[in-house]
């Protein structure tokens, strides 16, 4: 290993120097040993001298050598130690770049120090040049050509950075105009830009020149496309784009003269298809764009599908349309569309519907009127009711598809009246069904009790069974309808089908049932006329052997007639004044009562609204005595009523209308009507039935119905706490009645009244039931009444053939019981209007309406009333309910105010005015187009059933008498004012 350092060589050196223990050499020996001495020295100079810095002389022996040779190792140890920092320098520098590294030799001095200096001093002027260098040459590598290197160098290191500063400088002023350029062109869209760079000249002439190239050629490009897409978007489609150029360029330029061709031929077959179908009417046809891909595949896709769609769409409504020019309504259009072309489909579809309800409703009423016609047609000319109903029952079911028929007949003579079986179709016999029923009985005694049609759907499997040669089934629809003549039951047919009846058939039977009812009664009339014939004939036999006898004593008589025929003349004069005088009676009745109902109504409307009133301007106690006048008023009327119905009583002019009801009917109208009463005078009121509720009877409802009302309110009039009932029974066989029809009636009813009231005297109760009289005198002024309550409810009671008989105990209350047959045979009956009533009107006591202040404040009524009272009392009463009035006094102020005003909601006109009557007046409003639908009521003292009719037969939307009821009125007034009635309805 070589020394490294000083240390080292002078160590080597004195080791060297060290003296050996040898012998001391000889004389001889010492000058050899001299020589040999030397030759290393020799030999390490030598060594030295050829750059050999690896020898070393060995330390030892004479001491000037060991000195010569520490000086000759420390001189080749420096040698060595400068030579290889030399190299690690050189290496550093060289190899691996490191210019920042320095050469250092410890301990060394003079020249050696200055050698170490001198290298040194070159490597640092090419240390700083080199990292200038790279700094700009970096920054030149990144782009930032705003770095030049200082020129403090000479010769070529200078050169060499003014080189390097001319190259930053043309890639900066190169690098400024192309991006100037590219932003014009690239960028702002400025084309026609050109680089230009002064002094350019090799690579970057050509950079520059190249760059100018492709702007300008770019230039070009662009603009040929711009006039081709220009053209194309102005709809020019000649245009082609013709462009010298290369690769994706030359690419861009066939792409756009092949989507130039494309569109041109998108067009033209677009054009064509849209022409042919939508201006030719040529449908079906179809754009071809050959070589379409893409967004022009789908394109022209879409329009084909548009075209196809519309073909498909217009030849399914051409093809509807011309099925339903050839009458075939089965069709519709069925075709998958949207938008509007699916409201067309809609609208189309339901005209075809339309058409084809409006073909079925015509077809099926030609079937009705023909099937009318026809079997009014098989029923001329019959003269036995069986041989009709078999007849009937034979056509009538198969006409409406059934097959299954039964006929039944009523039998009036029957008690109760049954309807028996007469004829049939297709009919099995079977045990357990009855061939006889009562009203009420089963389906067909319900129909009739009800007169009107019952119908059933899905019956039973085991209910009705069709069968034939082949098999049987089940029919599952069943409809029972009555026959009906003037709303009496004359038989009932019943008819059982595999498909349901439909509405048409239903109507058919319905008109048919009138029809066979007509022809029932001629057949029935016929058939007593032929009786009466046969007895007359028979009669007239015996009258023929009589006819002798009779001259004989005709002579006779002659002389006594002559007698008679005096005093029957002074008879028949008393007969005739008696009779003006009942007539006298009942005209001065009716006009009392129509000019007492007058002045009354306007009393009883005033007092009432009085008594009403909602401000509080009134007094308690003055409201008290509003309502005390009011009350009065009611009396009076009440009092009115009974007197005409008294007067009609007496002159036999009551008109009866028997008709077949249940008991239960009549029980519930009388629990709706005195419910209330009980319940405001905390009375207990029950009503018992001993199940006999469904028990009909055949009687005059209305008539039995007052007798009940009658009883049931002297019964609450004359009762403060306890009870009142009504109790439905049987009376025992044996009981003692007054009348024939109750002897010889099968069966009786019984209606017991009983209260828990003051009761009647003994000695008093025959004076009951006399006209204007009651028990006592105190009771009248105690509890009011007339007195004729009673002996009205007694003279309906002998009308319907029954009696009514009283039970009473003073202090602890009353029974009384009408008796009445189940079946009333005939009824009197009179040309005369019937029992007068008051139309309308709120019994005593009942819940009456309750109606808000302004209910009617959107309402414009119309007063026609010549009498100025009532018109004021009317007036007052609508505008507190918040309606604008238009009075007028004459049918002629009417007319002018329906003229003017046709805004108005409904009209109250009276009856009896002094140039043109109510009715006449309301006659020539209904004449006017515009008022037909107009609500008329008719507001008049003329308070019968007679009167109502005519009224209403007049074209009067309703009727309501004086004095009426304030609320009733209201309501009325409400109830029509606030929907325009209908014709129907007018």
């Amino acid at each position: 290993m070589q020394p490294t350092n000083e240390r080292e060589v002078r160590g080597q050196a004195a080791a060297m120097a060290r003296p050996a223990r040898s012998r001391r050499p000889r004389g001889g020996e010492r000058r050899a040993g001299r020589a040999s001495e030397l030759r290393p020295l020799y030999d390490a100079l030598r060594a030295a001298a050829r750059g050999d810095f690896t020898v070393r002389l060995p330390i030892g022996g004479d001491p000037a050598m060991a000195e010569v040779s520490t000086a000759f190792n420390e001189l080749v140890a420096l040698d060595a130690a400068l030579v290889e920092e030399l190299r690690r320098v050189a290496d550093a520098v060289q190899v691996h770049g490191r210019t920042t590294e320095r050469a250092l030799l410890p301990g060394a001095s003079g020249g050696w120090a200055t050698a170490i200096a001198s290298v040194n001093a070159v490597l640092e002027p090419l240390a700083w040049q080199t990292h200038e260098l790279s700094r700009v040459l970096d920054c030149l590598a990144r782009g930032d050509l705003s770095h030049s290197m200082p020129i403090e160098a000479k010769g070529e290191l200078a050169e060499l950075a003014a080189t390097i500063n001319r190259m930053t400088d043309t890639l900066r002023t190169f690098a400024s105009e192309v991006t100037r350029v590219a932003r014009e062109v690239g960028t702002e869209g400025r084309l026609g830009g050109q680089a230009v760079v002064p002094g350019v000249a090799g690579t970057w002439k050509d950079l520059t020149d190249s760059v100018n190239t492709m702007a300008s050629n770019l230039t070009d490009q662009v603009r040929g496309i711009a006039r081709v897409v220009t053209a194309v978007a102005h709809g020019d489609l000649s245009r082609q784009l013709h462009l010298f150029a290369k690769g994706e360029i030359a690419a861009l330029a066939d792409t756009i003269n092949d989507m130039t061709d494309t569109l041109r031929t998108f067009a033209a077959q677009v054009t064509t298809v849209a022409r042919e179908v939508g201006t030719e009417g040529r449908l079906g046809g179809q754009a071809k764009v050959p070589g379409a891909a893409g967004t022009w595949r789908d394109l022209t896709d879409n329009v084909n599908q548009l075209a196809a769609n519309l073909t498909t769409q217009v030849r399914a409504i051409s093809e509807v349309a011309t099925a339903v020019t050839q009458g075939d309504l089965s069709r519709t259009i069925a075709v998958e569309v949207a938008g509007e072309v699916l409201a067309l489909k809609d609208k189309i579809n339901q005209m075809i519907a339309n058409l084809r309800e409006t073909t079925r409703s015509n077809t099926e009423q030609d079937w009705l009127k023909t099937n009318l016609a026809r079997f009014f047609a098989l029923m001329q000319g019959q003269r036995d009711l069986r041989e009709l109903a078999r007849l009937m029952i034979t056509e009538l079911t198969p006409t409406i598809g059934a097959q299954h028929g039964a006929f039944y007949l009523l039998d009036p003579s029957q008690d109760p009246p049954s309807l028996s079986l007469a004829s049939t179709y297709a009919h099995t016999w079977r045990k357990r069904v009855s061939n006889r029923f009562e009203l009420g009985e089963g389906l067909v005694g319900q129909c009739a009790l009800e007169r009107k049609p019952i119908v059933v759907n899905g019956a039973p499997d085991d209910y009705v069974v069709v069968a034939s040669g082949l098999g049987e089934a089940p029919a599952r629809n069943i409809v029972v309808i009555p026959i009906l003549f003037e709303n009496q039951v004359r038989g009932v047919v019943e008819l059982a089908s595999f498909s349901e009846i439909r509405p048409v058939q239903l109507t058919f039977l319905e008109q048919l049932m009138l029809n066979i009812g007509i022809a029932m009664n001629l057949i029935s009339a016929s058939m007593r006329t032929e009786d009466l014939l046969r007895q007359l004939q028979g009669s007239n036999v015996e009258l023929e052997r009589r006819r002798g006898d009779l001259e004989d004593k005709a002579a006779q008589l002659e002389q006594k007639n002559r007698e008679i025929a005096e005093a029957s003349d002074s008879l028949e004069t008393k007969a005739r004044e008696l009779a003006k005088v009942s007539q006298y009676k009942t005209d001065f009745l009716t006009n009392m009562s129509h000019e007492v109902r007058t002045p009354l109504n306007t009393m009883m409307v005033l007092a009432q609204m009085l008594a009403e009133d909602r401000e509080t301007r009134l007094s308690p106690k003055q409201k008290e005595f509003a309502t005390a006048i009011h009350t009065a008023g009611r009396d009076l009327l009440a009092l009115i009523n009974q007197i005409l119905n008294l007067s009609r009583i007496e002159a036999g002019r009551i008109e009866t209308h028997a008709e077949p009801f249940t008991v239960a009917t009549t029980c519930e109208f009388l629990e709706q009507t005195f419910r209330p009463i009980a319940q405001q005078k905390a009375l207990h009121f029950e009503i018992g039935l001993d199940d006999l509720g469904t028990q009909t009877i055949t009687s005059d409802r209305q008539l039995l119905e007052q007798i009940l009302k009658n009883l049931l309110s002297n019964a609450f009039k004359f009762t403060e706490r306890g009870r009142v009932t009504l109790r439905v029974f049987r009376p025992p066989p044996g009981h003692p009645f007054q009348t024939d029809a109750l002897r010889d009636a099968p069966a009786v009813l019984g209606f017991a009244v009983t209260d828990t009231g003051i009761g009647i005297p003994v000695d008093k109760q025959a004076l009951v039931f006399e006209a204007f009289r009651q028990a006592d005198a105190s009771i009248t002024r105690r509890y009011g009444g007339t007195g004729l309550g009673l002996t009205i409810s007694r003279e309906y009671a002998r009308v319907l053939g029954g009696q009514i008989d009283l039970r009473s105990t003073e202090g602890l209350g009353s029974t009384l019981t009408l008796y009445l047959p189940l079946a009333s045979g005939d009824l009197p009956r009179a040309a005369a209007a019937t029992t007068p009533t008051v139309i309308g009107a709120v019994p005593p006591g009942a819940a009456e309406p309750a109606l808000a202040a302004g209910v009617l404040k959107d309402l414009t009524v119309a007063i026609v009333e010549d009498d100025a009272r009532n018109l004021y009392a009317t007036t007052s009463l609508l505008e507190a309910y918040g309606a604008r009035v238009l009075p007028a006094s004459s049918a002629r102020e009417a007319y002018q105010v329906l003229e003017t005003h046709p805004e108005v909601s409904a009209v109250l006109m009276d009856v009896m005015m002094a140039d043109t009557d109510g009715l006449e007046a309301t006659r020539h409003i209904r004449a006017v187009e515009r008022l037909r639908a107009l609500p008329i009521i008719a507001l008049t003292a003329k308070a019968t059933e007679s009167d109502r009719a005519a009224c209403l037969g007049a074209g009067c939307t309703d009727y309501i008498a004086k004095p009426f009821d304030s609320r009733q009125l209201v309501a009325m007034v409400h109830r029509l004012g606030i929907r325009p009635a209908t014709t129907d309805e007018a």
